[in-house]
């Protein structure tokens, strides 16, 4: 039997990807997303695949969509096997020109978001002990960076959630992954004004996920390079960090 997998932001970039990746697997993917004219596109692009794919157009941000999507899941006998929460955006934020909207609209998207999909999901996986529950946040999220203080912020709060309800879920017979990219490449990096050491395409990077998430790892970090870049920087002292951030700002 084909597995079952929703992917949220399925209409673009890594997301785009990861259907397109699990549909050549011949899996029956679900993918939702918010522009419905993006999600048509998708489905004339991968009719010829050999999986199922469904859409909707659906926002991580309103809760009562979501809940109604998972819902007519579940009245259709639907047993998902597999849950990407991927959906999220970017915007450049800075100290200086602090704009709190930017702020509140990362937080509510990239976090608020996943929430949102967690509600359903969970009540669901853990009454059948069962499912995988995959969540994508980011290698920015490992310290803060200069001018990504809001998303960068968004995406400690999903690592930090993760690994908090892991154990939990564990117990409860639900795989928890957390999956933590560098730079990909998307129309999100896209906004980006300044070098990205290591990007990757959006197709090798959801080469990874894949592969990662038929493993056992809880953490599926890449590149490798760049990841252990990234966490250096995170055990490094105050006193070594900032001055390196000060170079960042200098280099921007």
């Amino acid at each position: 039997m084909a597995m079952k997998i929703w992917i949220t932001g399925g209409s673009s970039g890594l997301g785009y990807a990861l259907v397109q990746a699990y549909l050549r697997a011949g899996c029956h993917v679900f993918a939702t997303a918010r522009d419905e004219i993006k999600l048509s596109a998708l489905e004339k692009e991968c009719h010829d695949l050999p999986g199922r794919l469904e859409t909707a157009s659906v926002d991580v941000c309103d809760q009562a969509g979501i809940r109604c999507f998972y819902a007519d899941l579940l009245a259709r006998d639907i047993v998902l096997n597999r849950v990407i929460l991927n959906a999220g955006t970017h915007i450049p934020t800075s100290a200086i020109n602090f704009f709190r909207a930017a702020h509140e609209k990362l937080m509510a998207v990239n976090y608020g978001g996943v929430l949102n999909c967690l509600d359903v999901v969970l009540a669901d996986f853990t009454r059948r002990c069962s499912g995988q529950v995959a969540i994508v946040s980011s290698v920015a999220g490992y310290r803060g960076l200069p001018g990504a203080g809001g998303y960068g912020a968004t995406k400690a709060a999903l690592i930090n959630l993760c690994e908090s309800m892991r154990g939990e879920l564990d117990r409860e017979g639900v795989d928890l992954r957390l999956i933590n990219p560098g730079f990909v490449a998307t129309p999100l990096t896209e906004k980006n004004d300044f070098p990205m050491p290591f990007l990757i395409s959006a197709e090798k990077a959801a080469s990874y996920i894949v592969r990662g998430l038929d493993g056992s790892a809880f953490e599926i970090a890449f590149p490798r390079r760049f990841v252990w870049l990234m966490k250096l920087l995170r055990v490094l002292p105050d006193g070594v960090f900032f001055p390196i951030s000060q170079r960042m700002l200098r280099n921007r």
